[in-house]
């Protein structure tokens, strides 16, 4: 079994002490990335839940150690260099973040008594049911890591939900934001057990997203949902202070004026600065405390000058900032986006040196659109996949890594919620030499909205799709249902839910006059339609002889060459989705949605149905070869509540079935989690990628490929007797850490040469004379040099012309 797809972005990452390797909280386990290539170098496993928190203890750069804490309630301690799991904590609570103060701070002395290291965690009482209405499921609890234990009784803020904590760098403050209001701790100076640690609030009109403190001055800045940040500074000067009168050199003044500041809040000032339109997310100073660094759904990160307020930008990154993390590594920072992948940027350039790309999260559309957004290459084990701004992702599910991104519309991210142009159907031929897209632009008013049929072809040499032909409204004003792709020839075909289908051909394919065309455009073949009912589904059997077509209810049968309607078979309760043609065999599988679902298979020699389930199915797969195909249905709520001993069964939603097409009982059942919006497909197995280990020593010819609602999947055996027969082994190249990029001294001087101390060095090896003397005369140390008189009278020769001596 193969899985993947996890999100990269679901917590802020953590750099390494070398800032040579990246910690990724990917899922379950801690996936460890290099940031100069991008490729994935190990992975922590152990995590039963999803990891919610990744810290490095600091150090020398030769220290490898972490903390991680994750949802199954343990924290654990990895020496990720190896990597090998040396500690486990279990807090038996959800630990949906955690911090740990005493190692940011100043390392004690090595004649002092060690003493225990605490962390402290925002976990859901998970204890406390939802008889009480308001029921503070949030809480802000102390761990002593040391002696593996929660601090019992000790509660230092309740909340109505889990909330993310913030840490100062020096280790001195952290803080949490709840609604309205910032509640910041100080942490004891010698931290023990049942030590509390003193807290103020501060407080806004608008609800905050976000927090960051300055790494060496009492400030701190918010955002909020309206876009704007708030910088207090000089906070917790009375409340938070060692005695009430002299502080860190100053004098408390409490009676002073304090701008901005709101009611009795414990703060000098508080100044706004507004640029965002929208929420932020992102808020983090610089590590000399000279800058903001700022960043929301607009897809720009906002550098702010402290001391001034001005402002650069790091613009069009494509995809709302979710995180900016400060590397060890002065030159390095990396920012986390909201399309899954993460960006490491040279500072202070903040130009992008490397991303790593993970399988693009899925984005919402209109009921109508749900349907086509996967499309599977057979051969090469990529699925395409639309995104949101406007492209197509290429993701190798064998590999687990991004391959290619085709843009498919040039249009910029856009921060709105309306959105005006969607990519609503991907399609790729067999053979996956060819693409076709469709693109809508939503009428504003009423006014302007077309249809974009797009075809595109990929190149022999680069490997990428490149655009080849563009129709504008290829079905008059109508929609476009669907998209196939003949299995040999350059022919594709579109239905259109205005009530005809077009089969389209490159030009390659259209001979004119006994000659070829020598251009590669696609031009529309033939027109075809039955009753003037709504097209609805489109697909070809597997030697292109024959074209079905779903006209709402019914299943038109046409001769692809002619043109010619041969048949129409059946009729459904409900309009038909999806047809496919289920291998080399002359069985049909319609799937039709709506109050009436419907599974059915039809035999197209006698013309009638074979037999059908009432299901909701979310996608179909057919063999290539095979006689057989499967199926992800949706399971109604009802089915899902059915009461079981197993409690992850209620987190099952979906059914993976595998039929024979002969006969309607399922060759092979599977249960599923997110089967909504999912994807289904078989695909070749592909050894030159991935070692595999099978327990009977042959490779399976074919996976199966899930792919949920958040786009995560998995690729398993479905004729396998077990689902874990296949022990996958990590692929040749991202074993070992490969580090092409220059850090630090290197990254702005450049590399220092190498000295070379060999002297004594044999002399036998023969030379001849250089042709060119003048550009080596000079080279070398000064007190290497020959007497000047001795250059200049052979610089002098150098520059003569010599005769040759020519031999009659």
């Amino acid at each position: 079994m193969i899985t993947g797809g996890k999100s990269y972005v679901s917590s802020p990452p953590a750099f390494s002490n070398d800032g040579k390797r990246l910690l990724v909280c990917t899922g379950n386990a801690v996936s460890i990335f290099s940031a100069s290539t991008g490729l994935q170098i190990a992975s922590l496993e152990g995590h039963t839940a999803a990891v919610t928190s990744v810290i490095v203890v600091p150090g020398s750069k030769i220290l490898c150690y972490c903390w991680t804490a994750s949802l199954d309630g343990t924290i654990r301690y990895w020496d990720f260099s190896v990597p090998e799991l040396m500690k486990k904590v279990d807090v038996k609570l959800p630990v949906f973040s955690m911090v740990i103060p005493s190692l940011l701070g100043q390392p004690s002395l090595s004649n002092e008594k060690p003493t225990d290291l605490f962390a402290y965690l925002s976990i859901e009482n998970t204890k406390e049911q939802n008889s009480v209405p308001k029921s503070l499921r949030g809480q802000i609890r102390k761990c002593n890591l040391t002696a593996s234990r929660l601090i019992g009784g000790l509660i230092l803020k309740e909340t109505p939900q889990p909330e993310f904590i913030y840490v100062s760098s020096s280790g001195k403050f952290f803080g949490i934001r709840n609604k309205r209001k910032l509640h910041i701790w100080m942490v004891p100076a010698k931290d023990s057990g049942h030590l509390v640690a003193k807290k103020i609030t501060l407080h806004h009109t608008k609800n905050l997203t976000v927090l960051a403190f300055h790494p060496t001055k009492r400030i701190v800045a918010a955002g909020d949902v309206t876009g704007r940040i708030l910088v207090w500074r000089g906070f917790g000067y009375r409340l938070l202070s060692i005695s009430d009168g002299l502080v860190s050199g100053r004098l408390v003044n409490k009676e002073e004026e304090r701008p901005g500041v709101r009611g009795n809040d414990d703060a000098e000032s508080c100044s706004t600065w507004h640029w965002h339109s929208v929420e932020v997310n992102v808020l983090s100073f610089s590590s000399d405390g000279a800058y903001l660094y700022s960043g929301g759904k607009e897809g720009v990160l906002v550098v702010w000058q402290l001391d001034t307020g001005k402002k650069k930008f790091l613009p069009r990154i494509g995809s709302p900032v979710l995180y900016y993390i400060d590397s060890p590594d002065p030159t390095l920072s990396s920012i986390s986006c909201a399309d899954n992948q993460i960006h490491i940027l040279k500072m202070p350039s903040m130009e992008i040196l490397k991303s790593i790309s993970g399988i693009k999260l899925p984005n919402s559309l209109p009921g109508i659109y749900e349907g086509g957004g996967f499309a599977f290459d057979y051969s090469t084990g990529f699925v395409a996949l639309r995104t949101e701004n406007y492209s197509v992702q290429f993701y190798s599910l064998f590999d687990d890594c991004g391959i290619d991104e085709v843009q498919v519309c040039e249009r910029n991210h856009q921060p709105a919620d309306e959105i005006t142009v969607l990519v609503t159907l991907v399609a790729i031929s067999q053979d996956g030499s060819m693409m076709s897209t469709v693109e809508v632009k939503q009428p504003e008013e009423g006014i302007g909205g077309f249809v974009c049929l797009k075809f595109w072809a990929l190149g022999s040499e680069n490997k990428k799709f490149s655009l080849s032909t563009v129709i504008y409204e290829p079905h008059r004003d109508a929609g476009i249902s669907s998209v196939a792709f003949h299995p040999t020839r350059h022919v594709a075909v579109t239905s259109s839910y205005g009530g005809d289908f077009k089969i389209w051909a490159c030009n390659d394919e259209i001979q004119q006059k006994g000659r070829m065309i020598q251009n590669s455009g696609w031009a529309c073949l033939a027109v075809g339609s039955y009753k003037k009912k709504p097209m609805t589904a489109a697909t070809f059997s597997s030697d292109g002889s024959v074209l079905a077509v779903a006209a709402e209810t019914v299943i038109t049968l046409w001769d692809p060459k002619k043109n010619v309607l041969v048949a129409v078979i059946g009729e459904t309760f409900s309009p038909i989705v999806t047809l496919s043609f289920a291998g080399k065999s002359d069985f049909l599988v319609s799937v039709s949605r709506g109050s009436k679902p419907q599974l059915s298979v039809w035999r197209m020699s006698k013309l009638s149905l074979c037999w059908s389930y009432k299901l909701h199915i979310e996608a179909v797969a057919c063999t290539v070869d095979l006689l057989s195909f499967a199926v992800l249905a949706h399971l109604p709520e009802s089915a899902t509540r059915v009461e079981s001993s197993e409690p992850k069964f209620h987190e099952r939603d979906g059914v993976i079935l595998v039929f024979n097409v002969m006969d309607p009982v399922p060759v092979a059942t599977w249960s599923v989690r997110k089967a909504k919006g999912g994807g289904l497909a078989f695909l070749r197995g592909n050894p030159s990628s991935l070692e595999q280990n099978i327990s009977d020593g042959n490779a399976p010819q074919e996976f199966v490929a899930y792919i949920n609602g958040n786009h995560e999947y998995v690729l398993f055996d479905p004729y396998g007797n077990e689902a874990n027969e296949l022990s996958i082994t990590r692929r040749e190249g991202l074993v070992e850490l490969e580090e092409t990029g220059k850090f630090g001294y290197s990254s702005i001087y450049g590399e220092l040469p190498e000295l070379k101390l060999k002297r004594n060095q044999a002399l036998s090896i023969q030379s001849a004379p250089s042709e060119r003397p003048w550009e080596t005369i000079f080279s070398g140390s000064s007190h290497n040099l020959p007497p000047l008189t001795r250059l200049c009278s052979a610089f002098l020769e150098s520059l003569m012309e010599k005769r040759t001596a020519v031999v009659e």
